[in-house]
């Protein structure tokens, strides 16, 4: 475990009801004409959900470890509005959308400035460790309601 609060990784934070987790793109995101490959913007996506998790207070490893079950992407909706190329700072803006007992929806956009770059909604349903459909922890729900609303109140 990392002692000194500077060494941890970037976690983004919340303001008002939007988590808000910044990308810088590498070489290694990028195609040979140093655009950023399709499939990286789900990568930065997928960091920015569980950090968002993570810090509004689910804590996915315990419930994966305790057998109680995991989140799995049901569902994806991807629009790719402008490219983004090496060395872009971006920022993953992301709000829950939608509470359903066994899964939520979580509207995701890549910004690159006041430029939409890349935006997503994705469902995440929360599955028993046999892969089945589960509702979700009650505390879960909770946290999720609380953050639920219109992400441009503060």
């Amino acid at each position: 475990m990392v002692k000194d609060a500077q060494d941890r990784p970037f976690e983004g934070r919340f303001v008002g009801n939007e988590h808000r987790f910044a990308v810088r793109v590498y070489f290694e995101d990028t195609d040979l004409t140093g655009v950023v490959y399709h499939a990286n913007y789900l990568r930065f996506m997928e960091r920015a959900r569980s950090d968002m998790l993570r810090v509004a207070g689910i804590n996915q490893r315990d419930a994966q470890e305790g057998g109680e079950g995991y989140y799995a992407v049901a569902d994806l909706a991807i629009r790719y509005r402008r490219p983004a190329k090496l060395e872009d700072d971006l920022l993953v803006v992301s709000h829950v959308k939608e509470i359903r007992a066994a899964s939520c929806v979580i509207h995701q956009r890549v910004m690159r400035g006041g430029e939409v770059v890349a935006e997503a909604d994705v469902t995440a349903a929360f599955l028993s460790p046999d892969g089945r459909p589960r509702r979700q922890p009650r505390g879960w729900i909770e946290i999720f309601e609380r953050l639920k609303g219109n992400p441009d109140q503060s």
